[in-house]
């Protein structure tokens, strides 16, 4: 497993962890750059306008369209790092 593999694998740990729930703009970051590290390029339709938790979290997904996801992964660990330390909430 490679260095940003094991990283991004203890981030998905550390979130776990936080001290405080961070707010919704961050936590949709953290989803976007999750799926985007794991599963690559958004995929399936965008859900309708009555799921709108479903249509936030499609937008910024889609906003990673072409991410690589090792770059997404380096990401999402920087990210938990940051919320770990108390930068972003």
């Amino acid at each position: 497993m490679s260095d940003v593999n094991t990283q991004f694998a203890q981030a998905q740990q550390d979130v776990q962890q936080l001290p405080e729930r961070p707010g919704n703009l961050t936590l949709l970051r953290l989803y976007a750059l999750f799926k985007q590290a794991t599963e690559g390029d958004v995929q399936g339709d965008k859900p309708g306008f009555t799921d709108i938790v479903g249509k936030y979290k499609y937008e910024a997904w889609a906003a990673l369209q072409g991410t690589a996801q090792e770059t997404a992964m380096q990401q999402y660990v920087e990210l938990v790092e940051s919320l770990k330390s108390g930068a972003t909430s």
